[in-house]
């Protein structure tokens, strides 16, 4: 939605901040404001308009002398306002709002009660508080000057070469000046031992049902990412349901090398099915490869998984906007909570499988859903993703992991997700769609992409090169040529040493091959023929 930028200590020249902030405009192309307050902070906003196109402008003042900025969507606000807060005034009819009179009301002690994706720092006086959404679907990263002066931003670009020091906000707290971070975030299944509820199919359905109605509220067009995999094909049908109810249409996008590629022929099928107005992009590898520098500029990682996958996400959000779309929903999240990925096949036991689910939703931040949000603000689209709604989550981490687990079902992943869409009297999804094997989203728009991109960035790194890699690269030593590329473009723009720091290497477990495309697993062309068996007798 936008891009956010706060600085809490005096001196910090106005014109200096607003170049600071513009560094990030690609978030928010559609109108900018800047705010110092009484004491000397300075609010700056970056606005990419969805709810309350006219009178949304940030930053906003609450009824006295604080003052708000905030990055994403706040799905319950219209209920804030009809409940708790329905004595307060408001100035806007924007959803942001309701963060800076819900502090005005309870102090620090509010962020739970918000249901969305957001970051956002209220100041008041010299009190602060910065908060980040459950899981991280929204970035925020915070540092420290020279001077003392405190930074709060959307993305490193505003801050790096400003502050001394500088880290990723942790997803799931808030951070007061006089508390320190708190974790306010403690959801139940963050205990392996309480995922003991008995599977619930309609449960599942509903609930997810649920949280995509939520993600459609929005005054300007909604689309759908649609890979043709079972996740985004899901969301797709439940908001093309829903969407008819009231009349509408949904565009759907797909993306891939060319018309053959796996992902655009699963996609094209499930936009048949559905009935949505679809629309097909295509990139040359050579394309892929030319945007490189500019995308890790943008996606401020050297992760090569997130590389690999936001290359055709970036051209993807491109087309999107020339059509005048701003909001499209996304599949990120099912792989980790359902166990999806094909690695999680070898997992030693339940125990185990159960541990990982848990790790790979609470690192989501550092990969898929850094992936998911600056590959498609870099052209002002913002991508949401109702798998990781906090009622969705509860429902569907608690059931038992033997219930999850491939194995309990003759090795289909996702099995129970499947399961609970496969409605005969009332299909979701054309069943070969429903039950298709898990590709990763690099891997779907075409095997060639990843095949030559490998190749390429072998060809532009030497062997002395990869030998003196540690002295270079001491912290995360790149592993691989590719790896290696990718880190040394991330280094131009970002030499910072706490910018190395910020980035996780997304690396699967329980397998000898430790390349994260989906194909490096054992599994892959196993599971072409189990799943194709498995479809005969569910």
């Amino acid at each position: 939605m936008c891009g956010i930028l706060a600085i809490i200590g005096k001196g910090k020249d106005e014109e200096v901040v607003k170049q600071l902030s513009k560094r990030m405009s690609h978030r928010g192309p559609d109108e900018s404001d800047t705010h110092i307050t009484e004491n000397g902070h300075i609010l700056s906003h970056e606005r990419l308009s969805i709810i309350d196109l006219h009178s949304g402008k940030q930053p906003i003042q609450g009824s006295s002398t604080a003052w708000m900025i905030h990055n994403g969507e706040i799905y319950n606000h219209q209920e804030l306002r009809q409940g708790i807060l329905k004595d307060h005034t408001f100035r806007t009819k924007s959803d942001s709002e309701v963060i800076v009179h819900l502090y005005e009301k309870f102090g620090y002690d509010f962020v739970d009660i918000l249901d969305g994706d957001f970051a956002f720092v209220v100041i008041d006086g010299d009190d602060y508080i910065a908060g980040r959404d459950p899981l991280g679907v929204k970035p925020l990263y915070y540092g420290m000057d020279e001077r003392g002066r405190m930074y709060f931003a959307s993305e490193m670009k505003p801050i790096a070469d400003q502050c001394k020091t500088f880290s990723t906000f942790p997803p799931g707290h808030y951070y007061t000046p006089s508390t320190g971070f708190v974790k306010y975030y403690k959801p139940e299944y963050e205990d392996f031992t309480k995922a003991d509820k008995e599977l619930d199919l309609s449960l599942i359905r509903e609930k997810l049902t649920e949280a995509t109605r939520k993600r459609l509220m929005s005054d300007v067009p909604i689309g759908v990412l649609l890979s043709g995999g079972l996740d985004s094909s899901l969301t797709s049908s439940i908001a093309a349901r829903l969407l008819k109810e009231k009349g509408k249409e949904l565009h759907s996008f797909s993306i891939g090398l060319d018309a053959d590629a796996p992902d655009a022929k699963a996609a094209r099928k499930v936009a048949e099915f559905l009935g949505t107005k679809h629309h097909e992009v295509h990139f040359t590898i050579e394309q892929g490869i030319a945007i490189l520098d500019k995308l890790i500029w943008h996606l401020e990682t050297y992760d090569v998984t997130s590389v690999r996958a936001s290359t055709p996400m970036y051209f993807l959000s491109k087309a999107i906007t020339d059509l005048g779309v701003k909001v499209v929903l996304s599949g990120e999240g099912a792989d980790e909570i359902f166990g999806g990925y094909l690695y999680f096949r070898n997992a030693p036991s339940t125990i185990d499988f159960q541990k990982e689910t848990i790790e790979r939703v609470q690192k989501l931040f550092t990969a898929d859903l850094l992936r998911a949000d600056k590959s498609t603000m870099a052209h002002g689209l913002e991508a949401r993703v109702p798998f990781l709604d906090k009622a969705f989550l509860d429902a569907a981490m608690l059931i038992k992991g033997e219930e999850k687990q491939p194995k309990t079902y003759g090795g289909v992943e996702k099995y129970i997700l499947r399961k609970a869409f496969d409605t005969p009297e009332d299909p979701y999804l054309p069943t070969e769609v429903l039950w298709r094997q898990k590709e990763q989203f690099s891997d779907g728009v075409g095997y060639s992409w990843i095949d030559t991109l490998i190749d390429f960035c072998s060809s532009q790194v030497t062997d002395e090169q990869m030998d003196s890699a540690a002295e270079l690269f001491p912290y995360n030593t790149p592993a691989t040529k590719e790896a290696y590329y990718y880190r040394t473009i991330f280094h131009k723009y970002y030499p910072q040493v706490s910018a190395a720091q910020t980035v996780r290497k997304w690396i699967p477990k329980w397998q000898e091959n430790q390349d994260p495309s989906g194909r490096a697993n054992a599994a892959h062309v196993q599971a072409d023929i189990e799943i194709a068996k498995a479809t005969i007798s569910v």
